[in-house]
């Protein structure tokens, strides 16, 4: 079964996989702190959503209600990144590392992990 987050279930999602299991509170502080400005209600919600849709699991034994994510990181990225490129590039991973690359946002440090990871992949093959 695929997941697709909305964008802002996986601005959530990305808190829970960087800081594990969390409280709403938690959750929408970070979310104030390194997205955007968010209300608590909202954020509340949405998780609760996300529970309903097996997103993110609840615990229940405690007065504060903590969740974690049921879906795993890699998983659902690399869903996401396969319909991206899909949708916006027609399939193709050359035409999306070009573009990326052509954008002029990328660091000496990461080209210099793209050209380690190609060398890896043709030393697979």
């Amino acid at each position: 079964m695929n997941i697709h987050p909305t964008n802002a279930e996986m601005e959530i999602l990305q808190v829970l996989w960087k800081y594990g299991p969390s409280t709403v509170r938690f959750v929408n502080d970070k979310l104030n702190e390194e997205k955007r400005t968010v209300q608590y209600s909202a954020t509340l919600k949405l998780m609760q959503i996300m529970a309903e849709k097996k997103m993110v699991d609840r615990d229940e034994t405690n007065m504060k209600h903590i969740y974690s994510a049921a879906i795993a990181e890699d998983t659902t990225k690399k869903d996401l990144l396969g319909r991206f490129v899909e949708n916006v590039f027609n399939g193709s991973a050359s035409k999306l590392m070009m573009q990326l690359l052509a954008n002029k946002k990328t660091s000496r440090k990461e080209l210099e992990e793209i050209r380690n990871l190609i060398d890896k992949l043709e030393e697979e093959e």
